[in-house]
Order: C-alpha cells, then structure tokens, then sequence
C-alpha cells in the first residue's frame, strides 16, 4: 500500500505536468527516477497508463480513468496536511483565495490585514480573477464571488452587504454637458467603460426603478481592464463612470464628484465566501471565516 500511494501520487504529478522533466523539477527529483516509478506502476497494475514521445507525454483512456479516481483523494489529504498547522498554538501555512478585483480591494483586504498582522506564520495568496474558475480544479482554498454566481455545490458564507452602484461624474463635466436624467441618455455622453480581464465582454451598466432592471448598451470613449484608473479617469473630468458607492463615497462628500441617476441606483448581491464541503472543518480557513464575519458584522 505505501508503494502504491506513492507511485499514484508520481502518476498525477506527471499527468498534471503532462511532461517527466517537469515533474522531476516539481518533485526535486530525477527524470529517471519519475520515469522507473511509472514504469514500476504500470508493470503492478498491469496496463499502460501513459503515452510517451520523445516531445511529449499523454494519457491513455486507463491512464484518464485512473487519474479522476486518485486526484480528487490526494487533493485532499494534501490539504488536510496543509491545514493541520493551523491547529498548532501559532497557526501557519498558506491560504489560497480566488476572487473578482473589487471583493479584492473592498471585502478581503482588510480582513486578510487583520489576519497577516494577528497571525504571523499564516502566508495568503490572492488570485485577482473575474471569471468563474473551477476552485477545486485550480486549487484554491476559498473563492469570493456574489450570491448568484456561487455554485450550489459549495458552502457559501455572507461576508458583505449588498452593493448599490453610483453613475458619478465632477461637478465640472456635469455643468458642460448636463446630467442624464434617465439611463437613456448615457447615449450621448462621455462614458468609461470596465473591460471585464478574464471575459473579454464589457461590464453591463445595469439601472433599476419600480422593481425592473434595464441595461444600456454604450459606446466608450476609454475602456480599462481594472477600477482603480476608472476612478483616476472620472476624477479627472473625462467623462461618466458607474462605480461602487464605497468607491465614490468619499469623494462625493468633499464635492469632487457628483451622482447623477440616483433614483436608478443598481444594488447588486452581497460576495460570500465560498469552498467545498470538505474543507469545511479546514482549520486555515475557518480562520479566515472568523475574521470576515467578524467584519461584516461591523458594516
């Protein structure tokens, strides 16, 4: 069984990899050593498991079937593994976390702050990423995304309050070409639009009222992939942005820019954490969840 277990784990690393050097390199170990493993593996279980070229390596269907069996288990114990440090009197090891840019800079951050400054042997990794990844296939311990987005198949925690989204502009712009008084008339302005990175589309500017929700569909004159220079864009007085309210807060109270549309506010889901079932007791993590409750009910 001890051989076994460890030639299995060999076996996922090269179909990872798809290549024996690299899979040497992620082992710290020879090329030949992963190759004699396998080939030991192969001649116990009797069947062919991998096609090798001098280019490349693949799959055979034994080798695909054999691979969705193992993976997922040895994932887990990994992880397990991984998270047992958190049960020591100074928990440590590396948290990974997906989540889209604005959860990023506005629910996480300051919770993994407090989390890095009370836990100083605890290391995270953040993913910037607005599309909907496979957070078990990818890896990550815990993925950040609204309601509707998060699998039913997860475990999901509420750690923000909704989000109403602000059309604003500087009270200088609005004085030259007026303020739209329906989401129609961001037809003839100056809009600057958000290219969703891991999408390709661009974000939807979505407005409300009476219980309906309409989308317009804009032109822009300047498009960017992120928030921050949209809010270094709008500041600026080149034209019209739709941003979050925590965003634009500040900036609105010292009057250096405007809303317009308030009675069309868009309020969008709360982000919740979201992981497998079972991660659930992953001591890392419930870390983690602490302290993002923690903060949200301080909202």
């Amino acid at each position: 069984m001890k051989e076994n277990l460890n030639d299995l784990h060999v076996f996922m690393i090269v179909a990872e990899e798809k290549s024996f050097t690299r899979a040497a390199a992620r082992m710290s170990t020879s090329q030949s050593a992963i190759s004699q493993t396998i080939r030991n593996l192969e001649a116990r279980i009797g069947i062919k498991l991998l096609s090798r070229t001098t280019r490349s390596v693949s799959l055979t269907q034994a080798g695909e079937y054999l691979l969705k069996l193992i993976q997922p288990a040895i994932q887990e114990i990994e992880q397990g593994i991984h998270q047992l440090s958190a049960l020591k009197e100074n928990p440590a090891g590396t948290l990974r976390i997906n989540a889209d840019e604005y959860a990023i800079q506005s629910v996480l951050w300051p919770a993994v702050e407090k989390l890095l400054n009370q836990y100083s042997d605890i290391h995270v990794e953040i993913s910037a990423d607005y599309g909907l990844i496979d957070i078990v296939d990818a890896r990550f311990d815990a993925g950040l995304r609204r309601g509707g987005l998060v699998s039913k198949n997860m475990i999901a925690v509420q750690i923000s309050p909704p989000t109403p989204m602000l059309v604003v502009a500087t009270p200088q712009y609005f004085k030259k070409y007026g303020k739209p008084k329906i989401p129609n008339d961001l037809l003839e302005h100056s809009c600057i639009h958000l290219r969703l990175p891991t999408h390709g589309a661009l974000f939807k500017w979505k407005f409300s009222q009476a219980g309906k929700t309409q989308t317009v569909n804009l032109d822009s004159r300047i498009i960017f992939t992120s928030l921050a220079p949209i809010l270094q864009a709008v500041r600026s007085g080149i034209g019209i942005a739709h941003l979050p309210i925590d965003m634009v807060k500040a900036d609105i109270e010292k009057g250096e820019l405007e809303e317009a549309l308030s009675d069309w506010r868009h309020i969008y889901e709360p982000y919740y954490l979201y992981y497998p079932h079972r991660r659930e007791q992953a001591p890392l993590l419930n870390i983690l969840v602490k302290v993002l409750r923690e903060q949200f009910e301080s909202f």
